[in-house]
């Protein structure tokens, strides 16, 4: 009888510890929508390099990429937890693949362990280098006449979208918050090849931030459709200060591309928070060639955001660029917008994005 008592007691125990694990875990389904009519004064003709005139279209991806993901965190106990992101993109115009450079979960997909020493991360994932760019960006990483634009004329996806890696980021000491990234090229026989590292340093003190990050990635064979291996070393330094309801950000970021063009790009802009329902903010990028003065551009952007509900907002944006020599920096990630022409070209794009 006593037997059958503990064993008994010993099965309720281990039900018990059991639920209780499971529920220190969990895993949670995230995602945005996000669609928006896109006009512009001129456009890029792919195959003649001219221009293809006035564009008005319905695109996706008007101000913040339409992706869905799952993301989980299990308690470790001593202050150490479990974490993974799986995320993809896609087009919602046609339901198709999009943003994840034609992967399922081409946008992340990592696993890590976090705790008082920091956080560690294995698998797909973001750069500090690009991280640190997007930090410094006035217009909230729009995908409109903001910072991704120049960042992906230079060099498309690469350090945005980084395979085989695996990072450490420190935890907060003084203010002061560091990251690495290293990537390995994964390719047999040459470990040179696509091999990719990247660091920063971020400094945070009140309203007042400053970042400064590296990238320095060597060329190998991509293994998706948009090239993730452009040998570049990338450097920027950026800043950032909050004042009640206004934030102003500024930067500097250089990208030495191999074989080809070296461009500084300076930027920067305000960000007004009106109400807590609408956001306004303008930026401007000026990115000129250090190995022929005659190619640059300049890129400036105003936009509002307008929250209708805590998912669900209304925007609207208006942006400009000049390009001057070979210099074809666009004006936003999507629609035919990426690249332009020389002289000037204006867009307008206006839509609704909604997260759950």
């Amino acid at each position: 009888m006593k037997s059958r008592t503990w064993t008994i007691c010993a099965a309720l125990f281990g039900a018990a510890a059991s639920t209780s694990s499971f529920a220190q875990s969990s895993v949670t389904l995230y995602g945005d929508l996000d669609a928006a009519l896109l006009y512009t004064s001129r456009s890029l003709d792919a195959a003649t390099g001219g221009n293809a005139g006035r564009q008005f279209a319905l695109t996706d991806t008007g101000m913040t990429p339409t992706n869905f993901g799952l993301t989980g965190t299990e308690d470790l106990g001593g202050g150490l937890h479990a974490r993974f992101k799986l995320e993809s993109g896609f087009n919602i115009t046609d339901g198709a693949f999009g943003h994840s450079n034609g992967n399922f979960f081409g946008r992340q997909a990592w696993v890590g362990i976090d705790g008082g020493f920091g956080e560690t991360k294995v698998g797909l994932q973001f750069s500090p280098f690009v991280l640190a760019i997007l930090g410094s960006d006035p217009r909230n990483v729009s995908h409109f006449g903001a910072a991704l634009v120049p960042y992906v004329d230079n060099v498309l996806v690469t350090g945005l979208f980084n395979p085989n890696a695996i990072s450490y980021t420190s935890p907060t000491i003084a203010g002061l918050t560091a990251s690495a990234m290293f990537g390995f090229g994964g390719k047999a026989g040459d470990f040179q090849a696509g091999r990719q590292y990247s660091g920063s340093l971020t400094y945070t003190n009140g309203g007042f931030m400053l970042n400064a990050a590296l990238y320095d990635g060597n060329g190998g064979t991509s293994p998706t459709p948009v090239a993730s291996t452009v040998a570049f070393v990338g450097r920027t330094i950026g800043a950032g200060y909050t004042f009640g309801p206004v934030t102003g950000k500024a930067s500097f970021t250089s990208y030495k591309v191999a074989g080809s063009f070296s461009n500084n790009v300076y930027s920067a802009g305000l960000d007004y928070r009106v109400t807590p329902a609408l956001d306004l903010n303008t930026g401007a990028w000026y990115t000129t060639d250090r190995n022929d003065s005659h190619n640059h551009s300049l890129l400036a952007a105003v936009g509002a955001d307008y929250s209708l509900s805590k998912r669900t907002g209304l925007y609207a944006q208006v942006g400009v660029v000049n390009n001057h020599g070979a210099m074809n920096t666009g004006l936003g990630i999507t629609g035919g917008a990426l690249y332009g022409l020389p002289g000037t070209t204006v867009g307008v794009n206006a839509g609704i994005h909604h997260v759950f």
